[in-house]
């Protein structure tokens, strides 16, 4: 692990030392309460603030410097967490005291009981500065695990005190003193952060303890060593799932490459059961499974962590020769999927619903898509969400005439190019399920669309791959002899034009894509009731800027 900069790190040994002296004047108090001893302590509240305020300052600076790396990031920001927390013992013991004075009869103080409590505090702040200086993540972990000890002795205090209100007239003695013990139960959760920095710098991401515990549990079947795993950051979902890139040693001692997904146990059962249906459907294309962990209402996937890149990092960053290949990998994988798993089911995408279901989403983002009508001189059209409501049931009279297995959220960056294997691959596949392939295929069409390149050659690149793309798909629909496909694809567009807005901030790439969905549902509209077959979609001007 990278060490502090000599300023933070001597600044934060001032602090640690400064704090461990407020906590032996607390626990001097509560071994014997005396009010010269509280005001001692209460009266240094701006040394433990300044230290913190020196720390944060060398940290900004340093991170402001040139050649700043994402690991020195790392490391100043959590730096700065763990004074932030050490600044917040501090005035948590002030605050303790401040109550523990309005305490008449100090008895009720436990003499016996406090001190024992502060002092493991102090030994836990005594245990940060060589925890930093050694990269020690089992002292990291002892210290955040002291939570739990002091939330237990605050359950056994709040019991005590509770109990004894309901039978004495020192009721104000005793909420003083619960509120003292509060202060100090407090003290346990800045602690814990104090921990989970330190244990953050250790293995190179942001951590919180508990999906450091599951992260350790899934790979307890192949990692033995006691050593911390060596976790890259991947993805954050939208869902709050979390994705790293996980490196630990196997039973034999050999490196062994996975990513390490958590999150909700409704998501992660729904990934795990995509990445089977998957394996079993067409094996090789999903990832393979090396553990699950199901904690609480949260769950952990360990998966084979795959070679190549994403189809977004071809499209923006390769040449046109590795580009092209991608697309011819995909587009043959996809042909056979969708041949392969054809079944005779009918298969409604209800794109509509899901539209309506996620405007409210998109005008928290965009409240000027608001529902109101449109007039063109003396004109009135009608408001989009009527316009919804119309293409909706127009989309039920016309599901698709058969389904096949999708990937159910078909963008960009969950496509990955194995360039040396000459493989497509599939992740986060919590949705696949049978389907009407126009959903993938309108969700990877627009996810082109939406990237946020205003570059004029990039931009023509992405309508290309978009055109390529709808042949490919054009080409399979006519081999089925799928007639609805492009009145289908139209509604799928509208869709995904429309709920794409939620992710950029840009006002004008935003309009665009709501135009669109706008200018599809009116298009769809217009086309009289049975001459779906013949509705044609200008792709060109659809996806050009």
């Amino acid at each position: 692990m990278a060490k502090p900069p000599r300023v933070v790190r001597e600044n934060l040994q001032f602090l640690c030392a400064e704090i461990d002296g407020q906590l032996s004047g607390a626990r001097s108090y509560f071994q014997d309460p005396d009010a010269g001893r509280a005001q001692k302590v209460i009266l240094r509240a701006g040394y433990g603030d300044n230290l913190r305020a020196r720390v944060q300052s060398a940290s900004q600076r340093a991170l402001s410097a040139k050649g700043a790396t994402e690991t020195s990031r790392l490391l100043l920001e959590n730096m700065d967490m763990v004074a932030r927390n050490l600044d917040l013992i501090s005035r948590l013991a002030r605050r303790s005291l401040i109550h523990a004075e309005k305490v008449n009869r100090t008895a009720l103080l436990r003499p016996s009981v406090y001190p024992k409590i502060v002092k493991g505090v102090a030994t836990c702040v005594a245990d940060i500065m060589p925890a930093i200086a050694s990269s020690d993540s089992k002292l990291a972990l002892g210290i955040g695990q002291s939570k739990a000890q002091l939330d237990d002795f605050y359950d056994q205090m709040f019991r005590t005190y509770t109990r004894d209100m309901q039978k004495s007239h020192h009721t104000a003695d005793l909420a003083n003193a619960l509120l003292a013990v509060n202060e100090i139960r407090r003290m346990g959760d800045a602690l814990q952060s104090i921990g989970e920095a330190i244990l953050s710098v250790n293995i190179g991401q942001s951590v919180r303890f508990e999906r450091y515990f599951t992260l350790r549990s899934i790979l307890s079947a192949t990692d033995t060593s006691d050593d911390a795993p060596d976790l890259e950051p991947l993805a954050e979902t939208r869902s709050g799932s979390a994705i790293s890139a996980v490196q630990s040693k196997d039973e034999k001692g050999e490196t062994l490459n996975a990513v390490f997904k958590d999150g909700t146990l409704k998501k992660v059962r729904e990934e795990r059961a995509g990445v089977k249906s998957w394996n079993s459907i067409y094996p090789g294309l999903a990832p393979k499974i090396l553990s699950y962990e199901k904690r609480g209402q949260s769950a952990a996937l360990l998966i084979e962590h795959l070679p190549g890149q994403t189809f977004e990092q071809i499209l923006l960053n390769e040449s046109d020769a590795r580009l092209q290949e991608a697309q011819k990998a995909l587009s043959k994988t996809l042909r056979d999927i969708w041949k392969s798993t054809r079944t005779d089911e009918p298969a409604k995408m209800a794109s509509m619903d899901q539209l309506a279901g996620r405007m409210k989403e998109v005008r928290r983002i965009h409240p000027d898509f608001d529902p109101v009508p449109v007039t063109v001189g003396a004109v009135e059209l009608p408001d989009f969400d009527s316009l919804v409501v119309e293409a909706a049931k127009r989309e039920k009279a016309l599901p698709a005439p058969f389904s096949v297995h999708i990937h159910g959220d078909f963008n960009l960056d969950n496509v990955i190019y194995d360039h040396l294997g000459r493989k497509i691959r599939f992740i986060d596949l919590h949705r696949s399920r049978y389907m009407d392939y126009v959903q993938d295929v309108s969700v990877f069409m627009v996810s082109n669309y939406r990237l946020q390149i205003q570059d004029g050659p990039v931009r023509e690149r992405i309508a290309q791959v978009v055109m390529d793309f709808h042949a490919t798909a054009t080409k399979f629909a006519r081999s089925q002899k799928d007639q609805t496909f492009e009145y289908r694809l139209a509604l799928g567009l509208a869709r995904s034009f429309a709920t794409s807005t939620r992710f950029t901030l840009e006002r004008s790439h935003a309009r665009r894509m709501f135009v669109r969905s706008r200018f599809l549902l009116e298009r769809v509209l217009e086309c009289p009731q049975g001459r779906e077959g013949r509705f044609k979609l200008p792709i060109k001007e659809l996806f050009s800027d």
